[in-house]
């Protein structure tokens, strides 16, 4: 139950900073050298992370950890320039707060990014992938524990974790732009340590396309809560396990950061097609 207050103290703060009118329909989280996506947004409000109560500060590199209350695609948004991962110390719920905060502001949608390994030999570095369906391997879930009834029930459904009218907006404009755009299973670990390539195979034959460290708690929670989530992946590396080649962080920023002006166009342009979902009476 601490969280819930947690998620409430951190609502109430941002509402009485952002501007009069703001109500976000939905929420952006950018991965690792993916800040740069924010470029095209129209900024109305600008918050650290360390200053919204509750709301701990990322460490590692290319997670700028700053909230942007914005207008993209024409649409009111908050941008979570950096995220919380398991690996560095963060229990599940303080990885989750950004959505949480999101949704009890309002947004209905998330749009998570990733900066993520390709597992899937037919999908090269710099490439997009719109996420299909997630395997968590990572040992840990958000829900653990009490159940916050408000948020949702005890046992949430997963067989649509991403959504298919998400999933079928994001092809269609990635198309409209001439943006290649691959789908495929995303798979999430604990991390720090890269997987060998023993693990690669692996994690390739439980029919994994890409690789990486975040996103399936988020999404998770996004789900307890209702939202409706899109996932798109910036494919950093190749994971090929006869041949695997080592890999540092300043190479993974790198092309993320090379592959975020596309990936900015996708998630702009889904944003202005977007329509609010129709839900039955």
């Amino acid at each position: 139950m601490k969280n819930r207050e947690t998620v409430k103290a951190a609502r109430d703060w941002l509402r009485r900073r952002t501007p009069g009118g703001f109500s976000p329909e939905a929420a952006v989280i950018l991965g690792t050298g993916l800040a740069p996506v924010a470029r095209l947004a129209r900024i109305l409000a600008e918050f650290a992370y360390r200053d919204i109560p509750g709301m701990p500060a990322p460490s590692v590199e290319g997670h700028p950890g700053r909230l942007l209350a914005a207008v993209l695609g024409e649409k009111q948004v908050l941008i979570w320039q950096g995220r919380f991962h398991l690996y560095e110390g963060f229990a599940p719920e303080e990885v989750c707060l950004g959505v949480r905060v999101s949704a009890a502001l309002g947004a209905r949608t998330l749009v998570v990014t990733n900066a993520s390994g390709s597992l899937n030999p037919l999908f090269g570095p710099g490439s997009l992938m719109a996420v299909t369906d997630h395997i968590n391997l990572t040992g840990r879930n958000p829900l653990v524990g009490p159940n916050v009834e408000e948020w949702g029930p005890r046992f949430p459904d997963m067989s649509q974790a991403y959504s298919q009218r998400l999933l079928g907006l994001a092809q269609a404009q990635a198309m409209r732009l001439g943006l290649p755009l691959e789908r495929g299973v995303y798979l999430g670990i604990l991390g720090p340590s890269l997987e060998t390539p023993a693990e690669t195979r692996f994690f390739r034959s439980m029919g994994a396309d890409a690789i990486g460290m975040s996103t399936v708690m988020e999404v998770i929670a996004a789900r307890h809560l209702g939202l409706e989530v899109l996932g798109l992946c910036c494919l950093v590396n190749q994971n090929l396990p006869d041949r695997m080649a080592e890999i540092s962080l300043e190479e993974i920023m790198a092309t993320a950061e090379k592959s975020s002006q596309d990936l900015a166009r996708l998630v702009e342009a889904v944003l202005a097609a977007m329509q609010p979902r129709v839900t039955p009476p």
